[in-house]
């Protein structure tokens, strides 16, 4: 899968957006997907641009409403985050259980579990950065519910390697997965996955009916669990001119190009080595935000704490969007687009939809 770095192609990529097809093809493989959400999770396009993009090109309520849902789940899964902070990272309603290991499956490093669509959609994981969500479904249900790893560990595996990674989506649908964050765990057979990827595999470890899948012992091709060291590698940067002025701050989660677009202030995209050690991709991630960040004009790149960029630019010049990562900023504090005005806690998605629903359909109508 090609995920272009020009605003251009970005948007023409917007343009494109089928939501019937979506809705009805969504969890195939092959379904018509929008490919958006690396730009949504690094902040360069937002939900709430996508809502009225869809609504601005005539679709009715009903047409689009699977989508927006979707949309949705990535305010929701943020809204969870904003509220409840670093809490994400830890079991959230309760305790996984069983857990046996704190690893990972080593056939899931590996792309070798032997389930051939699974296996495919590890490597191209590697190569291109992107999963189907249905599949991180798949290799969640397996890590967790078969394989009884504790979600964290696996959740930064995946993390590390998406070019969508998101902290939000990403831990908390893990945890959703393997039951932390819902009352029961998400369990799938080898049926389930031939359905909706093409696959006509029989023999697996998960080619067994659901009644039994719950019961199963770990099969021998994924007793061998590992923890990794996931490291990320930041471009070294000669020292630059930082001026005490009005200055932006754009880090990994808001590549915004069209934020403050026609005025002249100083641009810097702050990558601070402390978050990616915390947090870390992999190469191929690094290279998609540094690409992306060719939209802003005459951004400087910073790799610094925050701490240290204070000796540079005071606060009160500073300004840079809201966001659970940069709790620590100090300076001007703008809000980032959300798809409506919903900021509580809600303890499950569809407390907040019926909520969010009203708010999006009255403005869909107006």
């Amino acid at each position: 899968m090609d995920f272009p770095t020009t605003i251009e192609r970005i948007q023409a990529r917007i343009k494109q957006i089928d939501p019937v097809s979506y809705a009805a093809t969504r969890n195939y493989q092959n379904g018509k997907l929008t490919y958006l959400s690396p730009y949504i999770s690094r902040g360069v396009i937002s939900t709430k641009q996508i809502f009225h993009n869809l609504k601005s090109n005539g679709y009715t309520w009903e047409q689009a409403e699977k989508l927006i849902q979707e949309l949705a789940w990535r305010d929701y899964w943020q809204l969870v985050w904003k509220n409840k902070g670093d809490d994400i990272f830890q079991d959230l309603k309760q305790p996984q259980n069983p857990v046996s290991n704190h690893g990972i499956p080593q056939a899931i490093v590996d792309a070798k579990t032997d389930i051939f669509v699974i296996d495919d959609a590890i490597q191209s994981l590697y190569r291109d950065g992107y999963m189907h969500n249905h599949m991180r479904m798949y290799v969640a249900s397996i890590c967790c519910n078969i394989v009884q790893s504790h979600w964290s560990h696996p959740s930064q595996w995946l993390y590390y390697n998406l070019l969508d990674g998101d902290l939000a989506s990403n831990t908390l649908s893990w945890q959703w997965v393997a039951g932390s964050n819902a009352n029961k765990k998400y369990y799938a057979n080898q049926d389930n996955i031939n359905k909706y990827f093409d696959s006509h595999q029989k023999d697996t470890f998960l080619d067994v009916s659901y009644e039994e899948i719950d019961t199963l012992d770990i099969p021998s091709i994924l007793r061998e669990t590992m923890n990794l060291n996931l490291t990320t590698s930041l471009p070294k940067i000669e020292t630059l001119e930082i001026h005490d002025t009005k200055t932006l701050i754009y880090n990994y989660y808001n590549l915004d190009p069209f934020w403050y677009q026609d005025e002249d202030v100083q641009r810097i995209l702050l990558l601070e080595p402390q978050f990616f050690e915390k947090y870390p991709v992999n190469d191929l991630c690094v290279d998609f935000i540094l690409n992306l960040s060719k939209n802003i004009p005459n951004l400087k790149i910073v790799v610094m704490p925050f701490a240290d960029l204070l000796d540079f630019v005071k606060p009160e010049h500073i300004y840079f969007k809201e966001h659970p990562t940069n709790t620590h900023y100090t300076g001007h504090q703008e809000p980032r687009d959300w798809m409506t005005t919903l900021s509580d806690y809600y303890p499950s998605f569809f407390a907040y939809w019926k909520r969010a629903k009203k708010q999006l359909q009255a403005a869909w109508s107006n």
